[in-house]
């Protein structure tokens, strides 16, 4: 049941749809969740590939923001509203991955896709 995308995904069949649920559910991840659970959907190698990822993503952004927002809480006094711009600047990035997904391409996000392949998930 692991797809590997190693040489060169399948892209014959990608509708328009398919990227922009791709597209979506990288700024939006309850998208991906829909995606992963709507059997329709699930069925589409585009959408699935990029639902995993978008998800495994932003976990892993959250997490990053909320350490980012209580190591930053802490200097608080010091650095000033530092933390919610910055946390703002890391949401920015899933908008450029929705625009890579709505271009069509499957990409890889350092160390996160490797592991989800690693793992089968992708």
């Amino acid at each position: 049941m692991s797809e590997e995308y190693d040489a060169v995904p399948p892209t014959d069949d990608i509708t328009d749809n398919d990227k922009l649920m791709a597209a979506i559910s990288y700024p939006i991840p309850l998208v991906a969740i829909v995606i992963l659970l709507a059997e329709e959907m699930k069925a589409r190698p585009f959408q699935r590939y990029h639902a995993v990822q978008a998800l495994a993503a932003n976990i892993v952004l959250w997490v990053a923001i909320i350490l980012l927002g209580c190591i930053l809480g802490i200097l608080s006094a010091i650095v000033g509203g530092v933390c919610g711009t910055l946390t703002v600047l890391l949401w920015f990035i899933t908008l450029y991955w929705a625009y890579e997904a709505y271009q069509g391409k499957y990409f890889e996000i350092p160390v996160l896709t490797k592991f989800l392949k690693d793992q089968g998930w992708l």
